[in-house]
């Protein structure tokens, strides 16, 4: 059957994801002698990292590299070991961790949270495989641990730490039921609920923890040519050796509505998501050059984040509306469109592209337009503590517009639905609504 098939080919995801990682480390050690390697990493571990923090800026780009590749390497060992199953969460949760670890997760302060979760699966008598995609994505909130390690003493940052960890699971499943599918990154909504509760303490008790804009510029050409060799070799190693079929495939992919759970690896195999990843990343580069943008951490963390959401429910179709949007955004709020934090909200803003593929493309513009406003205040609160802030802005966004878009507007049925999706498994075999909704519930469990 076609579902088996598909797992066969995608078995080698872990091995594609460690050699990722390995590129990235060589990347990092051609820019950087020993002794500034080793200088670079201390100085980025005892960081407090709070958004906007780019490592690439405050320890240069063979240490932030080499932290990215370190992070991926030691994803992909934890992922091994527990016997994840390889799906598009599973490309979801490396390309987030390869990212933000260019600017807030470094190989120190992500493992009190990972902990947390790992005594939440325990005292809930669960394999630590149901949460270990979780437990790495809760790590948006590792500047608390290196906050409250720098503030007050590394014992409490643990603790911290590791309370975090615990509590993300359960609120994390409630965020994403209410969010209705339509804010990709719902676990950042979750992570910006939890840390609105504990910043209001972290002041009452004195600590002052407070957002800051470390940005590097000047390295778009080298980075660039960086990016353009992953796209690439994304799009060839897609194509080969059946470049026919897999570009049928992906236009069938065009035609999804993103909407999660849209889990694109586990439907049309590794060959159609590849090349997605790679035309997504060459368009996210392009915006940011494009517009007048610097490439460094934050922004290769976002494009990072895009192409490993090119597994999980984002396409060229439904992404540009967003991103145009938060362009024409930046014209209405009279904020340059090469403001640092409408860089990132053009690019990771994208998390709400089921807006686009759901409603339409002009549903994903005011999407975008919204979101534009809502995440230059959203995330003031919390004082740059939740690496994932457009997430939690996505999750405003979404919360509100949804209701009212179903409650005035009956969506034109999309070419192909995500209910269509399933149909694929099985040869073409007819399932029932519950078969359907058995299949649903177990991609919900793999993103959470």
């Amino acid at each position: 059957m076609h579902i088996h098939h598909v797992a066969r080919r995608n078995a080698a995801l872990l091995p594609a994801a460690a050699a990722f990682g390995l590129f990235l480390i060589l990347y990092g050690l051609v820019h950087t002698d020993f002794p500034g390697l080793i200088q670079g990493l201390y100085t980025l571990l005892i960081h407090e990292d709070v958004l906007i923090t780019d490592y690439i800026y405050l320890s240069g780009i063979g240490s932030a590299f080499v932290n990215a590749g370190l992070v991926t390497l030691i994803s992909v060992a934890i992922l091994y070991l527990v016997g994840e199953t390889p799906n598009g969460s599973t490309l979801v949760t490396l390309g987030l961790m390869a990212g933000f670890s260019l600017f807030g997760k470094n190989i120190l302060n992500i493992w009190p949270i990972m902990a947390g979760t790992a005594l939440y699966a325990t005292a809930r008598r669960e394999p630590l495989s149901k949460y270990v995609n979780v437990s790495m994505l809760a790590t948006s909130l590792a500047p608390m641990v290196s906050f409250l390690s720098s503030a007050t003493s590394p014992w409490v940052g643990l603790l911290v730490g590791i309370l975090i960890g615990f509590l993300i699971p359960p609120v994390s499943e409630y965020a994403f039921r209410i969010q209705n599918g339509m804010n990709l990154y719902s676990l950042g909504f979750a992570c910006g609920l939890v840390a609105m509760m504990f910043v209001p303490v972290f002041k009452a008790l004195g600590l002052s923890p407070a957002s800051r804009l470390l940005w590097s510029t000047g390295n778009n050409l080298d980075l660039g040519l960086m990016l353009l060799v992953i796209c690439l070799g994304c799009i060839l190693c897609g194509l080969f050796p059946h470049p026919r079929e897999v570009l049928n495939q992906y236009r069938k992919l065009l035609h999804t509505s993103g909407r999660a759970p849209s889990d694109y690896l586990r439907v049309f195999g590794h060959g159609p998501v590849l090349v997605n990843m790679g035309i997504n990343g060459l368009v996210a580069t392009g915006y940011i050059l494009v517009t007048g943008g610097d490439l460094n951490g934050p922004t290769i963390g976002a494009i990072f984040t895009i192409m490993g959401f090119s597994a999980y429910g984002k396409h060229l179709r439904n992404i540009t509306s967003v991103m145009l949007g938060v362009l024409l955004g930046s014209t209405f709020l009279h904020v340059a469109t090469n403001n640092e934090a409408l860089q990132l909200a053009a690019l990771f803003g994208t998390t709400l592209a089921p807006f686009a593929g759901f409603f339409g493309w002009p549903f994903g513009i005011l999407a975008g337009l919204i979101h534009s406003a809502v995440v230059l205040q959203a995330g003031l609160p919390l004082e740059g503590m939740n690496l994932y802030n457009n997430g939690f802005s996505g999750g405003l966004v979404a919360l509100v517009l949804y209701p009212v878009i179903t409650s005035l507007y009956r969506h034109r049925r999309p070419v192909l639905q995500d209910e269509d999706l399933f149909e694929i498994y099985e040869d073409d075999t007819p399932q029932s609504e519950e078969q359907l909704d058995a299949h649903a519930n177990d991609d919900i469990q793999m993103l959470h």
